[in-house]
């Protein structure tokens, strides 16, 4: 299992009025820490999509290239070209 981590965090004023609204009865979450962890996850994976969406953007770049433009290159530079780096 992975090991856990404790936080402690201190909102005042408007972030706790704002928190105090999402949790308990009213609100979407039971606790603070529920929140907390379903802001995390939302995080994690806008920075996921983000990094895919980028990713994305590089291949389309790199498909509407001409063929033409491409040229074979052998395993040997590839390895030669990879350990300058």
């Amino acid at each position: 299992m992975a090991e856990m981590m404790t936080l402690n965090v201190r909102v005042s004023g408007a972030l706790k009025d704002f928190v105090a609204r999402n949790v308990g009865e009213d609100g979407a979450y039971d606790n603070v820490s529920e929140y907390v962890r379903d802001l995390i996850r939302r995080d994690k994976e806008r920075l996921e999509a983000e990094q895919f969406a980028r990713l994305k953007a590089e291949l389309k770049t790199a498909f509407a290239v001409p063929e033409s433009a491409y040229h074979t290159l052998d395993v040997d530079t590839v390895i030669a070209r990879n350990a300058r780096r």
